[in-house]
């Protein structure tokens, strides 16, 4: 019996932050080491952070990456143990994406990355190049001083394998799993046992098991042992790498590591039994086959042994049940670790949200209730780093520190509600128990004065006054007026993040928390500069659905039963006067259900639907309850504001990334945002369809294969009325 000891790793690298970075990275070496592995995988691009971006462009990027891997080959960091360091390399001036395998104190081998992550929030091919050549490995010149320092001039570069006394080794980066044809397959029928993977791999709700089960798929197929590593936290931007470094042998998970967690460093070690996948693979009878007729791909040979014998006080580590989060746990911890990253990095001493009562701003204040909750678990647990951190944002003195989640979130979280004459006494009270049961410092202010001293400055610029529609103004009256409130929230908002502190004798600053959520961004459903003009907003692409069921979850898991009561109460901007005949509701301001928008974002984005395209598939799904001119109008509705309101997305505030559909701007959907709002060619050719179907009664058809695609439409499919005339009050604008 052939024993391999291998660690993996999640770490919450920082890009750019060189000195945390390898701090991170020697700690996990050292805990690999004295678990006694003799195999250490790290994520994709360790030692710069993965979110470095046109950073990675910068000759000193590659020069520091180089200081840092020459200081853990000067140390002892690599005696005794194989690591594998991901970091940019340069060849031939060309730049790559690399895994260095090193032992003892020397580089074995250079890996390039061949094929590249290209799509949704990635853009490799902006910075690096796909290594194209895979029959040879080529003859790498060390940089002088790494060569010196380590009395190497050259090492091996290009794909290829290790091959040592007693297993073979190879790497597959990240994308390359997730490719039609992944280098495992062909690594394994060249007798390569241990597959080691560095990924950069972000979190997005219900995701993971597509990622699990292609590890469990690699291994089942062609045998083997498969290592995964991963980023974990906030390393700058609006993703959440979400960790969950595991080990799989022959289709069998045998260790699994947090998907959220706070932790700077987590090391995942298991026992492996080499043999068992010898006698895998030589029992299935298509393997073989092809494994006797394989082309050869280059390998370098290591002479060292890396395995041990059977021994009973080193039994092999026995297969798992896979842990999932559910989607309500989903976004009560990866924003809530988000946050908590961005928080500490950031030199802020808290949040400020302006809590309405309403349902997404209520989302906010429970994922900063969860992030307090984390930290004093952590603490309980003896993390002294975020003990550490704690401390200092919450300003402890006296070796003091945090012990209980409301006393955290009273330093570290202030909620304000901001209401009007327009305001309803159920908001208020649901925003001051909320307040309350998660122990933020609670504002409530009335901002009418401030509201008429500029609706008295217009007067006195113009000799006029604008009113509400229900009170007998015009549509651009009532506009005007509901965003000059909107826009004093946003305002007074960062007046209060700047100064607050300075009132009660703090240091630093608060950070303002947005509350859109992913359904309003797409429709426009915002004003321009309001309250979803923050810093951050944790929740900005999260769906109005899976906010709802979040709230109903937290309600009872979080500790926060006022978040029922919330989520029941219809969604209202609250921008209007109440009357007896006329309450302003969210949908009806639409012109369409939360969970229609779901249905038109995915369409859109995921399934790639222009407006022709979009109604046919509607035509198919909504036949049974719409005619074909019903669905077109639908249809024409929402891409008529969707394309008069896609200028906010430039100006969308920074958010957690969670959603296949996000319209977000800066790099996962790409579009112009100056449109023909009238669409005449796409709605002409709709027309043209009705008028071929009219009067002719639609039969659904059988399931397509897209409609049993892993994203199904069916979440978000529920119709809801659509007011006749209605319209965003606040489109454009």
């Amino acid at each position: 019996m052939r024993l391999l000891k291998v660690a993996t790793c999640n770490l919450n690298q920082w890009a750019m932050d060189f000195d945390c970075n390898l701090r991170n990275i020697k700690e996990s070496i050292s805990k690999a080491k004295a678990a006694g592995a003799t195999i250490r995988l790290g994520p994709e691009l360790e030692i710069t952070g993965y979110g470095c971006e046109d950073h990675f462009l910068e000759l000193d990027t590659i020069n520091h990456s180089w200081e840092c891997l020459k200081e853990l080959l000067a140390g002892d960091w690599t005696d005794d143990i194989l690591c594998s360091i991901g970091m940019p390399v340069i060849q031939g001036s060309v730049r790559y994406n690399c895994q260095i395998f090193c032992l003892n104190r020397k580089i074995l081998m250079i890996r390039p990355k061949m094929n590249l992550a290209n799509d949704g929030n990635y853009r490799e091919l902006r910075w690096f190049s796909a290594w194209k050549h895979k029959d040879k490995l080529m003859e790498f010149q060390l940089p002088s001083d790494i060569s010196e320092a380590l009395s190497q001039s050259t090492v091996p570069f290009g794909y290829g394998y290790l091959q040592f006394l007693d297993t073979a080794i190879a790497a597959e980066v990240c994308e390359e799993l997730f490719t039609p044809d992944a280098p495992h397959i062909e690594l394994a029928l060249n007798g390569v046992e241990v597959f080691m993977n560095a990924s950069g791999s972000h979190h997005q709700l219900r995701k993971l098991d597509l990622r699990i089960n292609l590890i469990k798929s690699a291994t089942v197929i062609c045998g083997g042992v498969y290592m995964y590593s991963n980023h974990q936290g906030c390393d700058g931007g609006r993703l959440y790498f979400d960790g969950c470094c595991c080990i799989a042998i022959n289709g069998d998970v045998v260790g699994q590591g947090s998907q959220f967690s706070l932790k700077d460093v987590e090391v995942l070690t298991a026992q492996i039994d080499l043999d068992a996948v010898t006698s895998y693979r030589g029992s299935v009878s298509s393997f073989v086959e092809q494994a006797s007729s394989k082309s050869n791909v280059s390998s370098v040979v290591a002479p060292y042994k890396l395995c041990q014998t059977f021994s009973f006080q080193s039994l092999p580590s026995s297969p798992i049940k896979i842990r999932y989060h559910s989607p309500e746990e989903e976004i009560a911890f990866g924003p809530s670790c988000w946050l908590w990253d961005y928080l500490r990095r950031s030199g802020a001493s808290g949040f400020l949200l302006p809590l309405s009562g309403g349902a997404d701003s209520s989302a906010v204040a429970a994922i900063v209730g969860s992030m307090c909750q984390l930290v004093i678990q952590e603490i309980e647990n003896g993390d002294e780093q975020v003990k550490a951190d704690a401390v200092r944002i919450g300003n402890y003195m006296n070796g003091e520190f945090p012990i209980d989640s409301k006393e955290l979130a009273k330093r570290i979280f202030y909620t304000v509600y901001m209401g009007s004459e327009n305001s309803s006494v159920a908001t208020k009270s649901r925003a001051k128990c909320l307040a309350d049961e998660i122990g933020s410092w609670h504002l409530d202010v009335a901002i009418d004065t401030v509201i008429s001293a500029f609706l008295s400055l217009f007067q006195s610029l113009t000799g006029k006054c604008p009113r509400y529609k229900v009170d007998g103004g015009s549509s651009t009256e009532n506009l005007g007026l509901q965003n000059i409130q909107a826009r004093v929230r946003m305002v007074l908002a960062f007046m209060l993040a700047s100064l607050m502190p300075w009132v009660q004798n703090k240091v630093g600053f608060f950070l303002v928390l947005g509350s859109s959520n992913v359904d309003e961004g797409l429709r426009g459903y915002l004003t321009k500069y309001d309250c979803s003009s923050a810093d951050i907003n944790p929740i900005g692409s999260i769906s109005k659905q899976d906010l709802r069921s979040f709230l109903r979850w937290a309600a009872i898991h979080l500790g926060y039963p006022s978040l029922a009561d919330i989520e029941a109460a219809p969604p209202t901007a609250e921008l209007e006067p109440i009357r007896s005949d006329y309450n302003q509701l969210d949908e009806v301001d639409m012109g369409m259900t939360y969970e229609e928008l779901s249905v038109y974002g995915r369409l859109r984005k995921i399934f790639r639907c222009g407006p022709v395209s979009m109604f046919q598939n509607l035509c198919h799904k909504w036949c049974r309850k719409l005619t074909p001119a019903e669905v077109a109008a639908k249809v024409k509705y929402f891409f008529k504001y969707y394309s008069i309101n896609r200028h906010k997305m430039t100006v969308l505030t920074p958010s957690y990334h969670a959603e296949s559909y996000s319209p977000e701007d800066n790099r996962f959907d790409l579009r112009q945002f100056l449109y023909n709002t009238r669409w005449p060619y796409q709605f002409r050719k709709i027309d043209e369809l009705v008028k071929e179907v009219d009067g002719v009664k639609v039969v659904s058809s059988e399931p397509s294969r897209q409609e049993h695609a892993e994203i199904s439409l069916e979440h978000g499919s529920g119709m809801g009325v659509v007011a006749a005339g209605s319209g965003n009050p606040r489109a454009g604008f």
